[in-house]
């Protein structure tokens, strides 16, 4: 799943490999799937898009925005987005396609749900989008503590380290992947109450999102996740599916694996107690 470090690195990598191409051709809902969603009619697609010039991709919180003319197409946080060569062969099922005037493109699959939204000019309704765009991302300078110190106070006293972070969209981009390293570098349980926090869990909550984001963003990604090439992120995470069995890469505990609030959580008992 798309979340900063990978919205941020396909976004880069779109730009670089794509800008100044123009659309030739582009295809929605090419196989049915119950949970990928669009903006428009499918065969409004080719109207929207051919002929337009992609200019730049910039990512949002979890979103990859690529400007196309005056509309702007938006891959959620669902969609595995890949590169196709000139004459490469596609995949037996996808959900949308762009074919750019040399014979390359992407092509796009949604797995659980994903969403492509074409808008003119970026103007929409769409909560998720519009909150991505407005909120500030935490690779950027404007993300400070000041700024996290006010979602802090925003949150409830009851509501957990995983619920301030990765819940209601107060933090665009960080999900439930990228959070189990920041709270294991930050030493706190994904369960702890804000109640039950104090000043030191506060500081170290902002300084391992800043560090452990630009890290995972640095190395081009997790490398539970793959980029627009189809290859994994260079960013080894300490816990996720792919370390569940390894112990605790700190003390040699063993890690926990919990269902929590919509997802599994990892962490290390000894290192974050409850």
């Amino acid at each position: 799943m798309l979340e900063l470090p990978e919205s941020t690195t396909v976004s880069r990598q779109i730009t670089e490999t794509l800008a100044g191409r123009t659309v030739a051709f582009a295809e929605a809902a090419h196989t049915a799937h119950g949970f990928a969603f669009y903006s428009h009619d499918a065969e409004e697609y080719p109207d929207l898009l051919v002929g337009k010039t992609l200019d730049a991709c910039t990512p949002a919180g979890s979103i990859v925005d690529a400007t196309i003319g005056d509309m702007h197409l938006a891959f959620n946080d669902g969609v595995n987005i890949r590169y196709v060569e000139p004459g490469a062969k596609l995949p037996k099922k996808y959900q949308f396609h762009l074919v750019f005037d040399d014979g390359s493109g992407i092509v796009c699959s949604v797995q659980m749900y994903g969403a492509m939204m074409v808008y003119p000019n970026g103007v929409t309704d769409n909560f998720y989008y519009n909150v991505a765009h407005e909120k500030p991302s935490p690779l950027s300078d404007a993300f400070d503590r000041h700024y996290f110190d006010g979602l802090v106070a925003e949150a409830e006293e009851k509501n957990s380290a995983k619920e301030l972070l990765a819940t209601k969209q107060r933090i665009p981009g960080l999900g439930n992947g990228v959070l189990q390293d920041i709270l294991f570098n930050a030493g706190v349980n994904p369960q702890k109450k804000l109640r039950a926090m104090d000043q030191s869990d506060l500081d170290a909550l902002f300084a391992s999102i800043k560090s452990t984001l630009s890290a995972m963003t640095e190395a081009g990604g997790r490398n539970t996740d793959k980029d627009l090439f189809g290859n994994p992120g260079g960013y080894a995470t300490l816990l996720s599916a792919k370390t569940k069995d390894r112990p605790c890469p700190r003390c040699g505990s063993p890690i926990t694996r919990k269902a929590y609030l919509g997802g599994n959580v990892y962490f290390c008992p000894v290192c974050q107690p409850l």
